[in-house]
């Protein structure tokens, strides 16, 4: 039977930003190691963007090696404890695992987080230093690259290029690193902790990380090739806001999941009251899309003092693109589901506060280009929902700030960068990946990109 993984109680956690999941037990480990059917020819690894060696990691750790099984997987995977809690197993690795045929597939990513927290509680500060191998790579610099964004995709790509010997730095435009994986993903998802320890690790293999650097605007992307960069990497991501489009979402109360989820987690809301973060919550919080990102922010407003918090969302829950374990965790901890709903006006107050949206009722048609049906609004059926706070989490097109001074870079329709398989684009030398390319997906899709390019920029610097 596959372990399950220990979580705080529902009742205590919806009052505080502590990890829901609580990670394996070194017995738990060794049981659903011993799961793994050994196959001949493995199909987990098949799913792994970053191409871990899935078998042989698990295989350590059945035989209690728990020290070479977290050596394995960071031969391809610079982020281990970061993957091990926010990738989508199940949809990837877990979901080709041989044994998922006939019974629940291994707990891949459960494992992966337990050995790379076991190696953070066993060689206490181990985790913030590059192995002597990884050091002597980088004490021979060949040419320098630069990475634009300290999101996923830019610490893979920045992390794989230092193993490979080069002068690597990160361009950040905010004054703290990790892109989304700081700002977009709440503490009790990602600690920030855990977030700092991977950073250290990049860091310690020799790139050097500059904050505070707005390229686009402090320097171009012609100016860091004149200062002597062989190669560019760009990882912004994809950090502009959609909305709605409907009457009302200027007024007081309403944010986009982008600039709440910043103002809980750069600004440490979730630290209140040690920081008195500018983030207002009502007692009663609606909050639009069904994503991963709309599950977070529900359970970030629940936790900084709403009453009631409603997914809004306009297909049914099978539709829903968030991953199941999130949209169960939100829904144990009592977000209500306000399903086949859309809305289409906010009202305010005299005041310029919002006071309740109105919405109408939908039904689902036939499959659209995404491969879900189509919701359809139904005649006459429009109502009123009372929310004094909104929150539109419908997803998050490429900040075209860099974009616009770069005027030769070919991009899509939508705003993203053209790249062929391996990441580069239509500009010598300039690499792109994440979701500036594919637009809001993954954490591991975006360092799979990373990877991608920076194995590129390697062989066309070759």
């Amino acid at each position: 039977m596959r372990q399950r993984m220990p979580e705080q109680d529902r009742a205590e956690r919806i009052h505080n930003f502590q990890e829901v999941a609580l990670g394996y037990t070194p017995t738990q480990a060794l049981a659903e190691a011993n799961r793994c059917l050994k196959c001949k020819h493995p199909k987990c690894v098949e799913g792994c963007p970053v191409e871990i060696d899935i078998p042989t990691f698990i295989d350590y750790i059945a035989q209690g090696e728990f020290d070479l099984a977290i050596k394995r997987i960071k031969e391809k995977n610079n982020l281990p404890a970061i993957c091990g809690r926010v990738c989508p197993q199940e949809t990837q690795c877990e979901a080709l695992c041989v044994l998922g045929k006939k019974d629940e597939p291994v707990a891949i990513g459960r494992l992966e987080r337990f050995v790379a927290d076991y190696e953070l509680k066993q060689k206490s500060g181990f985790r913030g230093q590059g192995s002597e191998e990884e050091k002597l790579k980088t004490k021979n610099k060949q040419l320098k690259v630069a990475v634009i964004g300290s999101g996923p995709a830019g610490l893979t790509c920045a992390g794989d290029l230092a193993k490979l010997g080069y002068n690597v730095h990160i361009f950040e435009s905010l004054h703290a690193t990790g892109g989304v994986l700081r700002y977009g993903i709440p503490e009790f998802r990602l600690p920030k902790h855990i977030l700092d320890i991977e950073i250290e690790y990049i860091k310690s293999l020799g790139v050097e990380i500059l904050v505070n650097m707005v390229i686009g605007k402090v320097l171009t992307i012609d100016d860091l090739f004149q200062e002597g960069y062989k190669a560019v990497f760009i990882g912004t991501g994809a950090g502009l806001p959609l909305f709605l489009g409907i009457e009302g979402e200027n007024l007081n109360g309403v944010y986009s999941a982008n600039e709440f989820l910043t103002r809980v987690n750069l600004m440490c809301a979730y630290q209140f009251p040690r920081y008195d973060t500018p983030v207002r919550i009502g007692k009663r919080v609606g909050v639009v899309g069904g994503g991963n990102v709309a599950m977070d922010s529900a359970r970030c407003a629940l936790r900084l003092g709403a009453e009631e918090v409603y997914i809004i969302y306009r297909r049914s829950r099978i539709e829903m693109p968030a991953r199941e374990e999130e949209i169960h965790h939100a829904e144990e901890e009592g977000i209500k589901f306000q399903i086949l709903t859309l809305p289409v006006r906010i009202i305010g107050d005299s005041q310029g506060q919002v006071e309740k949206v109105e919405c109408v009722e939908m039904e689902l048609g036939e499959p659209d280009a995404s491969g879900r049906r189509r919701p359809i609004p139904i005649p006459d059926s429009r109502f009123i929902l009372p929310i004094d706070t909104m929150v539109i989490a419908i997803g998050q097109s490429p900040n075209p700030l860099l974009l616009k001074e770069t005027p030769k870079l070919e991009l899509t329709k939508e705003g993203t960068i053209v790249v062929d398989e391996s990441g580069r684009t239509s500009m010598k030398g300039i690499y792109a990946g994440g979701d500036i390319v594919t637009g809001a997906a993954t954490v591991i899709s975006a360092m799979g990109a990373g990877k991608r390019a920076a194995r590129a920029i390697h062989e066309d610097l070759s």
